[in-house]
């Protein structure tokens, strides 16, 4: 016990202020995480749309994500980190606050990808945010730091979601706006006029980006082949977000507040496990591995919601998922930021988190065309296969960007 309590310490120790409060902000931003997981049953329960119409206005999501991905790591090399977090946190808390108001089809596709393109210009430049406030040698770890209060918030969210969805919807995006309010609001507080911790080690990286050109990260192909595999890994496991919910409500016949308990669930592994995963993880093997294995892991738990709907088993896929979860994420960000120059951080983890908003378009999309077509046990396995692959990509592509660190 003594031993565990020690690595967890150690896991937190070196972390900066800022790199604190950083996760903070996320905490209260992601507290209001509910409207996402039950974004899909929203659309059939509450407004009627059909399996189909419902997977066309969350790929409209995710095509507001790929431009705000976009968007947020061009406009974060421009105007800087600072403005482009407090932009998206501000704007984007009326914005849901008005969606309920837009239920047909054609009005709620283009809110939902107006809405996410705001939404998702905050991830690139809270990324750059952290490799300018965190050590080099802790920038897994302050990763790491950022997705575990993600993850807190994320099992909160949809807890309370299922809570809330049972006596109004709208309640769900009202409170999604306020969270995001309050965290614009703390955001801004701490860190405006605050200057950047790392500003020393940046003049002298500048200096040597002025003596050997840096990379253009849009034209850097083996970091967009790199980007290609996160993109079929995040196509695959952020059916938790979409896919997976319908899939509890109509295959398995879940409640709403069992469905927000379990998806829940594998936000607090996440929140508790995964700094001491992490280190112990940094420790043991290559990043090479750990992203081959941690994709192996995420392939095996979707493949048994193909073989029994026991609820039990299902929490046991849902653990597995998030060891997977916790092995990948993080250390897909950690090879970014190695792969990237001074000036252009902004652009790689702009084009990065591209492979993230990809997965929004083409998960709920492909998600459901395969589940009505076929059913959702072939688009288990399907999944799992998805995922061994993109284990054996990650394996030869992130050799090539970082070699065998």
């Amino acid at each position: 016990m003594n031993k565990i309590l020690k690595i967890y310490v150690d896991s937190y120790s070196g972390l900066s202020k800022e790199s604190w409060m950083l996760a903070i902000v996320m905490l209260l931003n992601r507290t209001g995480s509910m409207v996402l997981p039950f974004l899909g049953i929203y659309l059939t329960d509450k407004l009627g749309f059909s399996l189909k119409d419902s997977g066309i206005v969350l790929s409209c999501f995710g095509i507001g994500s790929l431009i705000g991905s976009f968007l947020g790591g061009f406009l974060t090399d421009k105007l800087g980190n600072f403005k482009v977090q407090a932009l998206s946190l501000l704007v984007s808390a009326p914005l849901y606050a008005i969606l309920p108001q837009f239920q047909t089809l054609e009005s709620a596709s283009i809110m939902m990808l107006i809405l996410s393109a705001i939404t998702m210009a905050f991830l690139p430049a809270n990324s750059v945010a952290i490799t300018k406030y965190a050590k080099k040698e802790n920038i897994t770890r302050a990763f790491s730091l950022n997705r575990m209060a993600v993850n807190l918030g994320f099992s909160f969210g949809p807890a309370m979601g299922g809570f809330l969805s049972n006596y109004s919807y709208d309640l769900l995006f009202y409170c999604n706006g306020f969270a995001a309010l309050v965290a614009g609001i703390a955001f801004i507080a701490f860190f405006y006029n605050r200057k950047e911790r790392n500003e020393v080690d940046d003049v002298q990286q500048e200096t040597n980006a002025s003596e050997t050109k840096e990379r253009n990260a849009y034209t850097d192909v083996p970091f967009i082949l790199f980007t290609l595999f996160c993109s079929t890994f995040c196509i695959a496991f952020f059916q938790i977000l979409n896919t997976l919910p319908l899939f509890y409500k109509e295959e398995v016949r879940l409640t709403q507040n069992e469905i927000g308990l379990l998806i829940g669930f594998s936000g607090f592994c996440v929140f508790l496990f995964e700094m001491l995963l992490v280190h112990w993880a940094e420790k043991k093997f290559t990043i090479v591995d750990i992203l081959f294995y941690g994709s192996i892991v995420t392939a095996i738990s979707y493949s048994i919601f193909g073989f029994t709907h026991h609820l039990i088993i299902m929490y046991m896929a849902i653990f597995l998922m998030s060891i997977g979860e916790m092995l990948v994420l993080p250390f897909l960000s950690t090879v970014t930021a190695l792969r990237a120059g001074i000036n252009n951080k902004g652009a790689y983890m702009g084009l990065n988190g591209l492979s993230g908003a990809l997965a929004f378009i083409v998960s709920p999309f492909l998600g459901t065309v395969i589940a009505t077509k076929f059913n959702f046990e072939i688009l288990w396995f399907a999944t799992a296969i998805v995922l061994l692959i993109t284990a054996i990509g990650f394996k030869i592509t992130v050799k090539k960007l970082i070699g065998n660190k």
